[in-house]
């Protein structure tokens, strides 16, 4: 017997929660096919068989929380002359789940239903399963069959007509079902699936969620970080009228090439020029040796907003890359966060980590550090600025707020504000950051 069990998914992940088995007892499956899909607090992660064999048994169920070297499936060998099944086809092992299943996650959730106050009813009319042919998502599919709208009918906006999170939201507002059950993202949740009838609490009342899955671990991994970083942050405003200049300039040739240029590329490779020049911003403190370790390496996180939380994909080797490179990297990493199909390594070994916010607006913020590193730069939304010219006349600028936030056991407040207006000054002037770049 060969036994499979849960691999280390990702820097300081202990445990994961089974979301969906993509195999049963029975079924032969080959080495590196996708088994179960695991929820972290960092992605939901989909885990490969290192063997080929018969599936004896699963261990654990859907929603089990499982520790890491857990036994996840006992497979039986295959002989050295028997012909192994091909393998299921990506899209075959994401169908929904069967009615049955429907049936029991109704049973199952009613007592967490009555306590906010709501009747829950398995209904036999179940959404079919999805076909095989539909390209979509995990995270799509999934969010299909608990908003209740039938994917099997839908025509995919994506690429090769994959139907989208996009898609399923615009179709469930076609049916009305948004305005006519008009649920909150954790109600839904809760819900789970179409096969299940919904009656509001009055108004008034309380709605109480189990705090669970990459919510739960969110939470607390900021509580820990709280706990043992003492921060601060400080906060300035850079002229970046040169910036969104060379950037227009550069737009052009990067959507030649098939890539979309945002500000982070540029803002990372400043922050690389600038903690070269302070090598403690790209440390980290070893607690249980009490020693810092200053790394040569630059592995730049980035906070990704995504529909299951705040994940951080990292760029590696940082340094050693263009600003196109860097581009398409982001593009494909953000895309891949969203759909959860981020692998564990790819959001291990950050060295310093940028959050954007000024993607979504804010003028400043005070991030909290992802430990164990030592500094985490805001970067905000660009506006326009009234300025007095050196000739006494009033101008327009292109400004954008930063911030610092750093570890005060190892970064002293005046350090910071050094590496901040160092950091200015690159962002300010891209030729500058251009003469710099190796």
């Amino acid at each position: 017997m060969l036994q499979v069990k849960l691999p280390e998914l990702g820097e300081g992940v202990t445990e994961g929660e089974i979301v969906k088995w993509l195999v049963k007892p029975g079924e032969t499956v080959k080495a590196d096919q996708t088994i179960v899909e695991v929820m972290t607090d960092k992605a939901t992660v989909e885990v490969p068989s290192p063997y080929s064999g018969v599936v004896k048994q699963i261990h654990g169920q859907e929603g089990d929380t499982i520790k890491v070297e857990s036994l996840l499936v006992t497979l039986e060998g295959l002989g050295a002359t028997e012909a192994t099944k091909p393998a299921a086809s990506m899209a075959s092992t994401i169908t929904a789940s069967s009615a049955k299943a429907e049936t029991v996650v109704a049973a199952a959730i009613a007592p967490a239903a009555a306590s906010l106050g709501l009747s829950v009813a398995a209904s036999s009319d179940m959404l079919p399963p999805a076909d095989i042919k539909v390209l979509a998502t995990p995270s799509t599919r999934k969010l299909a069959r608990e908003m209740g709208v039938d994917i099997n009918q839908m025509t995919g906006t994506g690429l090769a007509g994959r139907v989208t999170r996009e898609d399923v939201l615009s179709g469930l507002e076609q049916e009305g079902l948004s305005e006519d059950f008009n649920l909150s993202p954790a109600l839904s949740a809760v819900a789970g699936f179409s096969a299940i009838a919904v009656t509001a609490a009055p108004s008034g009342g309380e709605q109480r969620v189990a705090l669970k899955g990459i919510r739960k671990k969110i939470a607390e991994n900021m509580q820990m970080a709280k706990k043992i970083v003492p921060h601060f942050t400080l906060m300035d405003e850079a002229i970046v009228t040169d910036l969104v200049a060379a950037k227009e300039q550069a737009k052009v040739y990067a959507q030649e090439q098939g890539i979309k240029l945002t500000y982070l590329p540029y803002v990372m490779k400043a922050l690389i020029a600038t903690i070269k020049e302070f090598p403690s911003f790209n440390a980290s403190i070893d607690d249980a040796k009490s020693e810092i370790v200053y790394k040569s390496y630059y592995n730049i996180g980035f906070a990704a907003d995504t529909p299951n939380g705040l994940v951080v994909p990292v760029i590696k080797a940082a340094d050693q890359k263009n600003i196109l490179q860097l581009s398409a990297e982001i593009l494909d990493l953000a895309k891949r966060a969203r759909d959860g199909k981020l692998k564990p390594d790819e959001m291990k070994g950050a060295t310093v980590t940028i959050t954007n916010i000024g993607s979504v607006g804010g003028s400043y913020a005070t991030p909290i550090i992802n430990h164990p590193e030592v500094a985490i730069l805001g970067m905000y939304k660009v506006t326009d600025k009234v300025v007095v010219k050196p000739d006494g006349q009033f101008g327009v600028e292109k400004a954008m707020n930063f911030t610092i936030t750093a570890d005060h056991r190892l970064i002293d407040g005046a350090v910071a504000a050094r590496f901040l207006k160092a950091f200015i000054q690159r962002v300010s002037s891209p030729q500058r950051l251009v003469l710099e770049l190796k």
